[in-house]
């Protein structure tokens, strides 16, 4: 014999509610878009260190009278290690490597030997270490890159110019491609390069010998705001939080006469968003990049001096 159970009213009722309830804190899936990367304050907010600019030209009848463009910095064993470009004031002067070193990233030394190569034109340097060797892209004759290996930091070979590839493997159009940035992750050789300073494209390499773009379109424009409407260059790439972040140099004038440091984000290296506090540092202060003193970021600006800024969040302030 079979007994029904007869469920009252009000029981459906608040079970229902209770369904309900529990539906409404439903976590969210894994599979949800992920919120937007960010621009957190120690990577966009500097305060000038008290005695900028902390390295210049000479001023007088030297190799290195005058510097230019991007210089690059690695912190390495609790040593600063500047590579910069100088000049002599004048036509149909050859641009030079020169090397100094820190130890605390404000009072710079000259290696004696400098410069530590002038056989070929060498300007807007980006470094980067891989095993035991230092690869330098640089900026050649005609703003045509080229690469360099060393390593010492100090005796460079020079490997040629840099074969780039439109998609289709056809070479690239006759023209300059340089401001030479460099990012490598898990096997692969990230390039950003410029043309005419107009736009931002990306190649890849897995053997340092041939490049093929990505896209043939640019990843990184000028504009639609004022202070990169006429031009645009990277500087470096970092990766911070999940993120990739560039910095890159611009100029809100048609002859270019000054410059400024920015910031724009991505998740791909692809696609990027500008930081709409743009410019981060004015004042024709450019060629800005990113060193870790070891336990946060300091900002150098490179051109046409080197400056240093410190994070303000950290409330620190250089000695």
């Amino acid at each position: 014999m079979q007994t029904s159970v007869r469920i009252a009213p009000y029981t459906v009722f608040s079970a229902l509610v209770l369904v309900a309830v529990s539906l409404s804190f439903v976590p969210v899936s894994p599979f949800s878009k992920p919120a937007a990367p960010t621009f957190p304050a120690e990577l966009t907010t500097f305060s000038p260190g008290p005695s900028n600019p902390v390295f210049t030209g000479t001023g007088a009848d030297t190799w290195d009278q005058k510097i230019r463009e991007r210089g690059y910095i690695l912190h390495e064993d609790g040593i600063y290690h500047m590579w910069y470009t100088g000049y002599r004031d004048g036509a149909n002067q050859n641009r030079s490597l020169g090397y100094a070193t820190s130890p605390d990233g404000l009072t710079w030394t000259r290696y004696k030997g400098n410069p530590i190569h002038s056989t070929s034109w060498v300007e807007d340097v980006s470094v980067s270490k891989s095993g035991s060797i230092y690869y330098m892209f640089a900026e050649g004759e005609n703003d045509v890159a080229h690469l360099l290996t060393s390593t010492d930091r100090i005796h460079w070979k020079e490997q040629g110019p840099l074969d780039i590839r439109y998609t289709n493997n056809q070479p690239l159009s006759e023209g300059p491609y340089g401001t030479p940035t460099i990012w490598r992750e898990k096997g692969i050789w990230y390039l950003f390069y410029e043309r005419k300073d107009a736009a931002v494209w990306l190649a890849t390499s897995k053997d340092l010998t041939v490049w093929t773009n990505v896209q043939d379109e640019p990843v990184l424009t000028k504009g639609p705001a004022e202070y990169d409407r006429y031009a645009v260059a990277m500087n470096q790439v970092i990766r911070y939080k999940g993120a990739y972040y560039a910095y890159y140099h611009a100029s809100a004038f048609p002859d270019w006469r000054e410059w400024s440091t920015n910031v724009a984000v991505s998740k791909d290296l692809i696609h990027w968003t500008k930081y709409n506090g743009n410019p981060i540092v004015g004042g024709n202060r450019s060629s800005g990049i990113l060193v870790n003193d070891g336990s946060e970021f300091r900002l150098f600006t490179m051109h046409p001096a080197v400056s240093v800024f410190l994070p303000v969040h950290t409330g620190r302030r250089l000695k």
